[in-house]
């Protein structure tokens, strides 16, 4: 009797090799998160700011939104939700769990929201997922048109003199302008009172009619209103003069050396947010931000773009609440 091992062994390797070859060529599914990322987004996305209408952080939310709708097939609605310096949009960017909410924010939303305040509603070194860093300035330190100084020396001067009846305004409590203001009394032993507003443009407001003395200005909206002859400036929270606004001196030209001082704008989603959405955000709001157009339109809004990845930004937030948080411990400031 003949045997048949051997024949029936060559028959099941040759039906296995030719399995292996069919599951060779057939296309591998895409995992579950690049499926996400792929399928996304299935609806429009909100972009939430904190801040009014013509804000600098609003700005360059609608500047970003066409070219994002434009890459992701869905409408890009920005939504404004003012209040407490920018941390009630923060806040509900943060606790969104629709997949298609992120925020367009400032230093403070992302770093010290917590430390200013225990009593916030969210944690944003635990609650965000940073997306990228869109564009960096220094401040303008201003002043009403109607002040009479001729450098940043006079000015310091008669801000001295003026004690605690001078008074400067910020968009809020814990935001840049405000901490800056507070580590800039600590170096020119100046002292005016604090008054938070709702946003930036009433600030100028406020300054042009002459309610307050003095304010640390984004340089996109502080610029305008100089040359319009409103303001006056007595100079740029930078070492150098800023390629934003050249023409302006420096405070550290002014005497305050080594005063240097950055806001910052970015984007970032709920922690909740899967990691695949985040990466494919991060790779198309930085792109969009680098591209010559929008660039080019940042710049004029007082913006030198960054479009940083997710891990730059993440750095960034790291460096700010270090800072930022130094001036708070030192001058004891709190949400009021």
């Amino acid at each position: 009797m003949t045997k048949q091992f051997p024949r029936r062994s060559a028959l099941l390797a040759a039906m296995a090799l030719a399995c292996t070859g069919a599951l060779a060529q057939a296309p591998a599914k895409p995992a579950k998160g690049a499926a996400t990322a792929l399928n996304w987004p299935t609806k429009p996305v909100r972009i939430l700011v904190g801040f009014p209408g013509g804000s600098t952080p609003d700005l360059v939310a609608r500047t970003i939104a066409e070219p994002l709708s434009r890459a992701l097939g869905q409408p890009v609605v920005v939504e404004n939700r003012v209040g407490a310096g920018g941390n009630i949009a923060a806040d509900a960017v943060a606790k969104a769990t629709d997949n298609h909410t992120i925020g367009v924010m400032i230093n403070g939303n992302m770093t010290i929201a917590k430390m200013l305040n225990p009593a916030t509603p969210f944690d944003p070194l635990k609650d965000l997922a940073p997306i990228s860093l869109i564009g960096t300035a220094p401040l303008m330190l201003t002043a009403p048109a109607t002040a009479t100084f001729n450098n940043a020396q006079e000015f310091f001067l008669a801000a001295r003199n003026a004690g605690d009846k001078w008074s400067y305004g910020t968009p809020g409590v814990g935001t840049v302008g405000h901490i800056g203001m507070e580590l800039l009394k600590t170096k020119t032993n100046i002292n005016p009172v604090h008054v938070p507003y709702p946003g930036n443009p009433q600030v100028i407001n406020a300054m042009i009619g002459g309610q307050i003395h003095l304010s640390l200005l984004p340089p996109g909206l502080a610029a305008a209103q100089i040359r319009a002859g409103k303001l006056k400036a007595v100079g740029v929270t930078s070492v150098s003069r800023s390629p934003l606004v050249p023409e302006y001196p420096s405070l550290d030209e002014g005497g305050v050396r080594g005063f240097q001082l950055e806001i910052w704008t970015a984007a970032a989603g709920p922690a909740s947010l899967p990691k695949p959405i985040v990466a494919k955000l991060s790779g198309l709001i930085s792109e969009i931000a680098r591209s010559p157009d929008v660039r080019q339109k940042l710049f004029q809004q007082g913006w030198q773009v960054a479009g940083t990845s997710a891990e730059g930004l993440a750095n960034r937030i790291k460096a700010d609440t270090n800072l930022l948080g130094g001036v708070i411990a030192m001058r004891g400031i709190k949400a009021q």
